[in-house]
């Protein structure tokens, strides 16, 4: 899915990386599991099967060393009897479509702005996300316009369905960078995630937005002083509220 959008400066090989995240950061909300609810309600058959393994699945999804095993669980549900990868990537497409309102509404205006900002200065922006990769890229091509390189959770077919094989999270985000061809030192990188620590940590300026109310203190300690931590309109997070970039 690509929609036409700003024309901007080509960005060097040795222009300035920027990293942003996705969920709680350009978007209010996890997008991704906007997106697993929407294909489990799809039948009554999937959301009864949801409900069985949430006992299981649901406090996995809140333990780093089995989320990505939990939110493949779900994931599976959702999918199951699909035949190829990319059914998944086209069935994202189609519920970014079908909700393409409900998903404007929870892009963040000021997340986009300074997203532009660098862009329009010529800086390597990427979008490196726990959820799968298209579903950023489709919503920020057909949504925001935006047709920035994302980097996101692998998936592969698995058990009759698919599910997430590699989650783009916590050190995992960083190697998957690496990997995708983004090397060199991180200018800056803005995150709601204590999960993205390592990121914020490689960066030579780090940007906290929309973090949990009780992560802020956390992010004090282990981050630089004077760190921004900063509210971009997710209004049941915390951060200093801001009408203005932080570059």
């Amino acid at each position: 899915m690509s929609v036409a959008g700003p024309r901007y400066p080509a960005a060097k090989a040795d222009a300035p990386l920027v990293v942003f995240d996705f969920d709680h950061t350009l978007y209010d909300g996890d997008s991704g599991s906007h997106l697993i609810r929407w294909m489990i309600r799809r039948s009554t058959w999937r959301m009864l099967l949801a409900l069985l393994i949430a006992p299981v699945a649901g406090p996995m999804i809140a333990w780093l060393p089995t989320r990505r095993r939990g939110i493949g669980a779900f994931i599976w549900v959702g999918t199951i009897g699909f035949r190829r990868r990319r059914d998944l990537d086209e069935l994202i497409d189609r519920y970014v479509a079908a909700n393409t309102e409900a998903i404007r509404a929870r892009l963040l205006p000021v997340a986009l702005d300074v997203l532009h900002r660098h862009r329009e200065a010529g800086d390597r922006v990427v979008v490196a996300t726990g959820a799968p990769p298209e579903l950023a890229r489709a919503i920020l091509a057909f949504v925001a316009h935006e047709d920035v390189p994302v980097v996101g959770t692998q998936v592969g077919r698995r058990f009759g369905a698919v599910i997430a094989t590699r989650h783009c999270h916590h050190a995992m985000k960083m190697r998957m960078l690496r990997e995708a061809g983004f090397v060199g030192e991180v200018a800056a990188a803005y995150s709601d995630s204590t999960a993205d620590l390592p990121l914020l940590q490689a960066a030579r300026r780090p940007v906290v937005v929309n973090p949990k109310r009780d992560s802020v203190d956390l992010f004090r300690r282990l981050l630089p002083p004077g760190t921004p931590i900063l509210n971009w309109g997710c209004r049941d997070r915390g951060g200093e509220g801001t009408a203005t970039t932080a570059r």
